[in-house]
């Protein structure tokens, strides 16, 4: 049974991609495109409570696999899915190159919590990636392609260092395995471990926005419709996660490794906070509170990495997916206060819940979602980090409520147009399953109810709430920093580098007539890479 529902997870968005490449099933195939994630569905959930699954196609040298950390982020990203497709095309009816754009995201985004091996999982990761560029970058507005082609530069790095990392992870298997279960117990003995550690960390730090990658993030959600900006935001990021929990070798401890992308993904929480709180359009501030949920991931991770605690997979995919939830509904959020024009005493009342859960508010998922984390923060540095990361958190998603409230203008206006109705007539209902899903999925929802649990989650936020009060109250304005942050900084040697190429062409024109051309093409490259520096 869960075999057969593990294939249909890929085969039922192939067949909705293939019918659209046929003229007179087209329209009708992105319609009910939103039954695709189906069977991802029903896999996730049945996966959950069954032993690890795994379906072979030796003839095709791939494999699918199943275990709870992927069972349950396939689950969320497919109800997901399946609740912004159905509300987006029942609502209107995006074009063709949309439509298939959105579908082949989907396929991808799916498929990366079941591929089994290093061909699968590399091809479906880069659908979850590449096709995502169709959802905003064709467009006139200037800023939509700059925050296209950003994206795709970061996308197209991002593969070029996983493919190398799973060239590394597949010579140092010695059964010539392209299996990720075989290739991840031949890593801690092979003699490139190190540098496929270092690629796996880039490849997938870029995916999920660890400095000094993310830049591209808060663009990319800035520049995206609120339906796709919510699934990108939600599902999309999360293929980063199951790549570090695919693709890190947690049964073994690593003290230096753990360590090293402990120490950055903290830096990473607080680094998004603090840019965050510079922002002022709702979006890009949810921008930047996934950059920091996305770090507080990482540090619990690597800190697994350096016990060797298997277990950290579990609690962060538990994390990761409320955060899913979560996330996605914070953008529909957006949709709905800006086609009210403001926010109800009790719609306010959701909103701030749905926000502040992030920050792991008692009584909501985010609640049981720290206390998965507790496992890996739980004394010392680890625990005082992880408690200020709570109360930078509350912080933050208080100065994106802030923001909400006083939305108008422009960014208004283009929330309530990109929104669909559907999505905004059921949003409370969406907000109240983000906040309430978790809690049919948590190993131990009663030990959150205790009034210990209560009150170790409840005074950071209120703490974080308060000082974002006190703050806002003060008058002090923070200091100007424009989305993206580090990417203005990238343009600007970029820029530079392209002003000083009509010297380089005629230098080299000029010095291929001679016998030492190599050398000038090597003196090219030290240029280059001096002028980056300037």
């Amino acid at each position: 049974m869960i075999a057969a529902l593990l294939v249909a997870t890929l085969a039922a968005p192939a067949i909705f991609l293939a019918a659209c490449f046929v003229g007179k099933w087209r329209e009708r195939a992105l319609a009910w495109q939103f039954l695709a994630p189906a069977p991802g569905l029903a896999a996730g959930i049945f996966g959950l409570s069954h032993a690890p699954v795994a379906v072979d196609f030796p003839g095709l040298g791939l494999s699918l696999t199943l275990d709870p950390p992927g069972a349950l982020l396939l689950a969320f990203a497919a109800l997901l899915w399946m609740a912004v497709t159905a509300a987006l095309w029942r609502d209107r009816a995006p074009g063709a190159r949309f439509g298939i754009s959105w579908l082949l995201t989907m396929f991808g985004g799916l498929g990366v919590f079941v591929a089994g091996d290093l061909v699968s999982f590399y091809l479906v990761y880069a659908l979850v990636s590449l096709p995502a560029y169709g959802l905003f970058a064709f467009s006139e507005d200037p800023e939509k392609r700059r925050a296209g082609a950003i994206y795709l530069a970061f996308a197209l790095l991002g593969e070029a260092l996983l493919l190398l990392a799973f060239a590394l992870l597949a010579a140092g298997e010695p059964h010539g395995s392209a299996r990720i279960a075989d290739v991840m117990a031949a890593l801690p003995a092979s003699p490139w471990r190190d540098a496929a550690l270092a690629l796996i960390v880039a490849g997938f730090g870029m995916k999920i926005g660890l400095i000094p990658f993310n830049g591209w993030m808060p663009l990319n959600y800035a520049a995206a419709p609120i339906p796709a900006a919510a699934v990108l935001s939600g599902a999309g990021v999360k293929a980063g996660v199951i790549g570090l929990i695919r693709f890190l070798p947690l049964g073994v401890p690593m003290e230096g490794w753990g360590e090293a992308l402990a120490a950055l993904g903290f830096l990473t929480a607080f680094y998004g906070v603090a840019i965050g709180l510079a922002q002022r359009t709702p979006k890009t501030i949810l921008a930047y509170s996934s950059i920091s949920q996305m770090g507080v991931i990482a540090a619990a991770l690597g800190l697994g990495l350096a016990r060797g605690d298997t277990g950290a997979a579990g609690d962060m995919a538990f994390y990761g997916a409320n955060h899913l939830l979560v996330k996605s509904a914070l953008f529909l959020t957006i949709g709905a206060v800006a086609s009210a024009g403001r926010l109800s005493r009790r719609s306010l009342v959701l909103a701030a819940a749905l926000a502040l859960s992030l920050a792991g508010l008692p009584l909501t998922g985010g609640a049981l979602a720290k206390l998965a984390s507790k496992a890996q923060f739980a004394s010392g540095m680890p625990a005082l980090l992880a408690t200020l990361a709570s109360i930078a958190s509350a912080m933050l998603m208080t100065h994106f409520l802030i923001h909400l409230t006083e939305m108008s203008g422009e960014a208004a206006e283009d929330a309530r147009r990109e929104t669909p109705a559907v999505l905004i007539r059921f949003w409370p209902a969406l907000a109240l399953g983000a906040l309430l899903l978790p809690w049919f999925f948590a190993d131990a929802p009663g030990e959150a109810l205790s009034l210990g649990k209560i009150w170790d989650g409840f005074w950071p936020v209120a703490v974080g709430v308060a000082a974002a009060l006190g703050w806002r109250r003060s008058g002090l304005a923070a200091p100007k920093i424009p989305a993206g942050d580090s990417i203005v900084l990238y343009e600007r040697g970029f820029a530079r580098m392209m002003a000083l190429g009509p010297v380089f062409e005629t230098a080299d024109a000029r010095l291929r007539q001679w016998p030492a051309a190599a050398a000038s093409l090597l003196l090219i490259v030290l240029a280059l890479l001096a002028a980056a520096s300037i």
